[in-house]
């Protein structure tokens, strides 16, 4: 199931928009709810165990993706995060793999197997708006200053030159 879900991928028919500026009609209001003007608090826990917050990202793009090693959606469009995120700026862009399984263990496991090298998380409580979703996979694009700038729910192909484009021009 999954290498045929990656093979549809592979048509460039799901493509995920490309994200927007803030000030874009397009892009949805952040929920004030952070420290520093950033609006989003949001705990989380490293692989490791380490506590981190992913208002400690102010400033960069972050590329935030909700997905589980038992969803073949999720799965199948793995491969293309990981060949966007060895594209990008980690200075400019930031990737937030958050990972819905119970047990991190299988996770931790699947990332092992594919020898993935994103950031990995696991959330530290309930997920607030715009990160809380009835479906996975889910991504959202947050701008520098945290404002949604693209969400996409279900899968799609990320390593696109225009999507990378997109993610460069927020950065800046």
């Amino acid at each position: 199931m999954g290498a045929l879900q990656r093979g549809l991928l592979a048509t460039g028919l799901w493509k995920a928009d490309a994200p927007v500026a803030a000030s874009s009609p397009a892009a949805a209001p952040a929920v004030p709810t952070g420290s520093n003007g950033y609006p989003h608090n949001l705990p989380l826990t490293t692989l490791d165990g380490k506590s981190v917050n992913l208002r400690d990202l102010k400033g960069k793009v972050v590329f935030v993706n909700l997905w589980a090693s038992w969803c073949p959606p999720c799965v199948a469009e793995m491969p293309g995060i990981q060949a966007l995120y060895t594209k990008v700026d980690p200075r400019k862009v930031a990737f937030v793999m958050i990972s819905l399984d119970e047990n991190p263990a299988k996770a931790q496991a699947m990332l092992r197997r594919q020898n993935y090298t994103f950031p990995v998380y696991f959330p530290a409580g309930p997920l607030a708006p715009p990160f809380d979703s009835n479906s996975i996979p889910s991504t959202i694009i947050l701008d520098p200053d945290g404002q949604v700038a693209a969400r996409h729910d279900g899968m799609a192909e990320y390593d696109t030159p225009e999507f990378k484009a997109a993610l460069e021009k927020l950065a800046h």
